[in-house]
Protein backbone atom coordinates (compact mmCIF):
# COMPACT_ATOMS: atom_id res chain seq x y z
CA UNK A 1 0.00 0.00 0.00
CA UNK A 2 1.34 3.14 -0.96
CA UNK A 3 0.76 6.34 1.07
CA UNK A 4 0.99 9.85 -0.68
CA UNK A 5 1.60 12.93 1.23
CA UNK A 6 1.45 16.83 0.16
CA UNK A 7 1.69 19.06 2.54
CA UNK A 8 3.07 21.76 0.10
CA UNK A 9 0.08 23.83 0.57
CA UNK A 10 0.06 26.15 3.47
CA UNK A 11 -3.78 25.89 3.92
CA UNK A 12 -4.21 22.22 3.45
CA UNK A 13 -2.94 18.72 3.95
CA UNK A 14 -3.95 15.69 1.52
CA UNK A 15 -3.35 11.92 2.57
CA UNK A 16 -3.74 9.68 0.00
CA UNK A 17 -3.61 5.20 0.67
CA UNK A 18 -3.15 3.71 -2.94
CA UNK A 19 -6.29 5.40 -4.62
CA UNK A 20 -8.43 7.01 -1.33
CA UNK A 21 -7.57 11.12 -1.22
CA UNK A 22 -8.60 13.26 2.01
CA UNK A 23 -7.82 16.55 2.46
CA UNK A 24 -7.47 17.97 5.60
CA UNK A 25 -8.00 21.62 6.38
CA UNK A 26 -4.18 22.66 8.22
CA UNK A 27 -4.44 26.67 8.03
CA UNK A 28 -3.00 26.12 12.12
CA UNK A 29 -0.21 24.02 13.47
CA UNK A 30 0.61 22.31 10.16
CA UNK A 31 3.76 21.18 11.38
CA UNK A 32 2.48 18.86 14.54
CA UNK A 33 -0.68 16.91 13.00
CA UNK A 34 0.80 15.38 10.09
CA UNK A 35 1.64 12.64 11.96
CA UNK A 36 -1.70 12.13 13.68
CA UNK A 37 -3.72 12.88 10.44
CA UNK A 38 -1.69 10.03 8.69
CA UNK A 39 -2.38 7.20 11.78
CA UNK A 40 -6.14 8.40 12.03
CA UNK A 41 -6.45 7.82 8.52
CA UNK A 42 -5.00 4.74 8.92
CA UNK A 43 -7.05 3.56 11.50
CA UNK A 44 -9.92 4.52 9.39
CA UNK A 45 -9.09 2.56 6.90
CA UNK A 46 -8.17 -0.28 9.31
CA UNK A 47 -4.46 -0.63 8.23
CA UNK A 48 -1.24 0.08 9.99
CA UNK A 49 2.10 1.53 9.03
CA UNK A 50 3.74 -1.92 8.71
CA UNK A 51 1.47 -2.31 5.85
CA UNK A 52 2.67 0.76 3.64
CA UNK A 53 5.03 -0.42 1.04
CA UNK A 54 6.04 2.93 -0.49
CA UNK A 55 5.73 6.72 0.38
CA UNK A 56 5.15 9.48 -2.31
CA UNK A 57 5.42 12.87 -0.91
CA UNK A 58 5.11 16.48 -3.21
CA UNK A 59 8.79 18.13 -2.92
CA UNK A 60 7.58 21.02 -4.02
CA UNK A 61 7.51 24.09 -4.92
CA UNK A 62 5.37 25.43 -2.25
CA UNK A 63 5.39 26.03 1.55
CA UNK A 64 8.65 26.30 3.09
CA UNK A 65 7.42 24.51 6.65
CA UNK A 66 5.22 22.22 4.91
CA UNK A 67 7.21 21.19 2.44
CA UNK A 68 10.00 20.59 5.04
CA UNK A 69 7.43 18.64 7.66
CA UNK A 70 6.40 16.34 4.76
CA UNK A 71 9.87 15.52 3.75
CA UNK A 72 11.20 14.91 7.16
CA UNK A 73 8.12 12.85 7.84
CA UNK A 74 8.52 10.81 4.40
CA UNK A 75 12.26 10.42 5.12
CA UNK A 76 11.45 9.30 8.48
CA UNK A 77 9.04 6.73 7.47
CA UNK A 78 10.80 5.31 4.84
CA UNK A 79 13.83 4.92 6.73
CA UNK A 80 11.94 2.90 9.88
CA UNK A 81 9.99 0.88 7.99
CA UNK A 82 12.73 -0.17 5.40
CA UNK A 83 10.85 1.44 1.93
CA UNK A 84 11.42 3.71 -1.14
CA UNK A 85 9.82 7.07 -0.79
CA UNK A 86 9.84 8.94 -4.32
CA UNK A 87 10.93 5.43 -5.91
CA UNK A 88 14.28 6.05 -4.94
CA UNK A 89 16.44 3.50 -3.32
CA UNK A 90 15.77 2.37 0.67
CA UNK A 91 17.71 4.08 2.55
CA UNK A 92 18.10 7.18 0.27
CA UNK A 93 16.10 10.40 1.52
CA UNK A 94 14.54 13.28 -0.78
CA UNK A 95 14.62 16.99 -0.35
CA UNK A 96 12.24 19.70 -1.16
CA UNK A 97 12.49 22.07 -3.93
CA UNK A 98 11.78 25.62 -2.60
CA UNK A 99 10.94 28.83 -5.10
CA UNK A 100 9.19 28.68 -8.10
CA UNK A 101 9.67 25.65 -10.94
Amino acid sequence: MKLSIDTSNSNRTVVELDDKRWEFDTKQHKSQRLLDLINRTLRKEKRILEELTAVEVNLGPGSFTGLRVGVAVANALGWVLKIPVNDKKVGESVEPKYGKS
